[in-house]
């Protein structure tokens, strides 16, 4: 019961934080940094309660994930002031994944023997860093492309120059590139030692690997042919949308060894 109230109260600081007006910057940040402090305390205490990380159910998966979206775009905004102008670009994820999280029965999750090895929480944390930069990428790349649209005028109005806000996705994007190659590197010995083979193509590493290459397709294509900002963010808005099917679709679908597993 203390985890669904502190994970309710966190939602709804993140959703404070998304309503509360561009020009009162400080207020958000601190109903943001309220909310991520509140959900680590639900995720800390289901941790504990349950004797296992957030991993093994749809709620956790979910909840997790979400904590871990918001947590990169915090100190991504913290770091660098662009962000902290275009980051509500991509609230409407945040408040998809929320919604599906409160959906989600929140039970108890099977924890099985393949978990139990420092392997899966490298993996999970760095497919949640991948996710994360990759998502700050996006939010930085849409306003380009929200311009180019003429959607969201206020919004974007103050986010700093398309040719700034494209390099620096490029930026994001590389390091989320970097996270996603070490994450598979880490899931294929943890596959090796789980189940005695490094790569099957299973429906979500088939999925995963797309994502990869869709991603270095994306960093070539900045490199070489330069495309325009607002085409930049819809390529990335399209690899962060396989990502997220990759993510929270495919483990939950599939009956391959990777059901369940994040």
């Amino acid at each position: 019961m203390a985890e669904a109230w502190l994970l309710q109260a966190a939602l709804g600081g993140y959703a404070a934080a998304w309503l509360t007006p561009p020009r009162h910057g400080v207020r958000a940040a601190a109903a943001a940094a309220g909310a991520i402090a509140l959900h680590t305390a639900a995720l800390a205490w289901r941790w504990l309660a349950h004797g296992h990380g957030p991993f093994t159910t749809m709620h956790e998966v979910l909840s997790s994930s979400l904590w871990s979206l918001a947590l990169v775009l915090a100190l991504s905004a913290w770091g660098v002031g662009e962000v902290r102008q275009a980051w509500r670009v991509v609230a409407p994820v945040l408040a998809v994944l929320a919604g599906w999280a409160l959906w989600a029965p929140a039970g108890r999750g099977h924890f099985l023997p393949t978990y139990a090895t420092p392997l899966l929480y490298l993996h999970a944390v760095l497919g949640k860093a991948f996710l994360g930069l990759l998502l700050v990428a996006v939010a930085l790349a849409g306003v380009p492309l929200l311009r180019h649209l003429r959607r969201d005028a206020g919004l974007v109005a103050a986010a700093g120059s398309d040719r700034r806000l494209d390099e620096l996705a490029h930026r994001f994007a590389a390091f989320a590139l970097v996270a996603d190659s070490l994450m598979l590197v880490v899931g294929a010995a943890w596959a090796q030692d789980a189940w005695g083979r490094y790569w099957a193509w299973d429906p979500l590493e088939t999925w995963a690997f797309a994502t990869w290459l869709a991603l270095v397709a994306a960093l070539h294509a900045r490199a070489t042919l330069r495309p325009a900002p607002w085409l930049h963010g819809l390529w990335l808005a399209g690899i962060f949308a396989i990502a997220f099917l990759t993510f929270f679709g495919v483990p939950f679908l599939s009956t391959a060894p990777h059901k369940g597993a994040l």
